[in-house]
């Protein structure tokens, strides 16, 4: 892992970072962009800084705005179309996970385009660079902006699935907190806790390094720190700046040492339901790290020795067990619902399936889990 191609989105921070994004595209000698969002943004008047340092500068722009929850192939031929329309030589992907997503595989297809998406799924099926992409995180959670993931949803047949390359990683990231001051409580929740399961889960992986350990231990600390406070307090900006690099330093962990079954399971559920995938995540969790048991005890307790919820006199298994319990709390805490009631039975045969595909053998998982386990979790998860 240390010897492949990776590298990190040259970082725009701060307060008012946003209205820098023109110095970007006219540096690179860049008038036409395409910005790939979705509505609410726009409702709520969150581009309205990056159009108004857009129009000032005299770059223009095509704004698509219809990226859903879970993008869709249909999201990214809809955009693509629009890309090539309006002659873009650059994307801005402007939101959460979605809108990220939506905007890296949009730049696969104007890369590839005799590849359909379904061809591209899985590892290093692109291998080609994408235009310049900018991305502009408004929820602290899904690290998208510095990750080569790209998570896509096929209404016709309910597949969720991701696509990796290294050739996805962003060129440029902003992080600027004023962006997530509007992001109401129920949002900032389940995008928190994505966070969190992706630095938990790259952390107990078996494909770490160094820089991926460290980087897991300093976004978990952060998001103990300042998640509840986000939560809360929704116009504190230095929570929100603290979960922005919570979730950034995730991203760098999970997108080197990759992730477990919970994202396997997560995936199938939002497939198949349109659970978001940070909720997902949130509450398949702590049945997952339970059902783990033993081979995961030594790497929890190091977590809960981390936030200091445990006691010189407890041992690896009871440490564990209690930061297990403390994302069950936190869950709690932040009125997210510890089961997911509507799966149905008849559906996990598929699921199970779908599940297993995704992260046998490419997840560098604590214990490998079969058919009979994966159904366990489910029924866990039903509740």
């Amino acid at each position: 892992m240390p010897l492949l191609p990776w590298r990190k989105p040259e970082l725009l921070e701060g307060q008012g970072s946003i209205k820098r994004v023109p110095e970007i595209l006219s540096k690179l000698k860049i008038n036409n962009v395409l910005i790939v969002t979705d509505a609410m943004l726009v409702k709520l008047g969150l581009l309205d800084s990056l159009l108004k340092a857009l129009d000032d500068s005299g770059c223009t722009y095509a704004l698509y705005d219809k990226t859903v929850p879970d993008p869709t192939v249909e999201n990214v031929e809809e955009a693509l179309v629009m890309y090539h329309d309006n002659n873009c030589k650059a994307i801005i992907a402007f939101g959460g996970g979605s809108p990220m997503d939506c905007a890296k595989i949009v730049g696969a297809r104007v890369v590839r385009p005799d590849k359909p998406i379904g061809k591209m799924k899985g590892v290093l099926k692109v291998i080609k660079k994408i235009p310049t992409l900018i991305a502009v995180p408004t929820t602290a959670g899904t690290g998208s902006e510095v990750t080569l993931a790209a998570v896509i949803s096929n209404n016709v047949t309910m597949e969720k699935y991701p696509i990796n390359d290294f050739c996805l990683i962003p060129h440029y990231a902003v992080h600027d907190p004023e962006l997530t001051l509007k992001l109401p409580p129920q949002i900032t929740a389940p995008t928190g806790m994505d966070a969190m399961t992706h630095a938990v889960e790259a952390y107990i992986g078996n494909s770490n390094t160094k820089e991926t350990r460290q980087s897991a231990l300093e976004a978990i600390m952060l998001i103990h720190q300042n998640l509840l406070k986000a939560y809360n307090s929704p116009d504190n900006i230095f929570a929100r700046a603290a979960m922005l690099k919570a979730s950034y330093k995730a991203g760098v962990a999970f997108t080197r040492a990759y992730v477990g079954y919970v994202h396997a399971v997560a995936h199938t559920i939002g497939g198949f339901y349109k659970v978001p995938h940070g909720l997902a995540n949130a509450i398949i969790m702590p049945h997952v790290l339970e059902y783990y048991g033993e081979a995961v005890h030594e790497k929890l307790a190091e977590l809960a020795d981390l936030i200091g919820i445990t006691t010189t006199s407890q041992n690896n298994g009871q440490k564990a067990a209690a930061f297990i319990q403390y994302l069950r709390d936190l869950n709690k805490q932040m009125n997210i619902e510890p089961n997911i009631e509507k799966i149905q039975e008849s559906d996990l045969p598929e699921m199970i399936n779908r599940a297993l595909a995704e992260a046998n053998p490419l997840y560098p998982v604590p214990k490998i889990l079969f058919a009979d386990d994966l159904k366990k979790i489910y029924l866990k998860v039903k509740g």
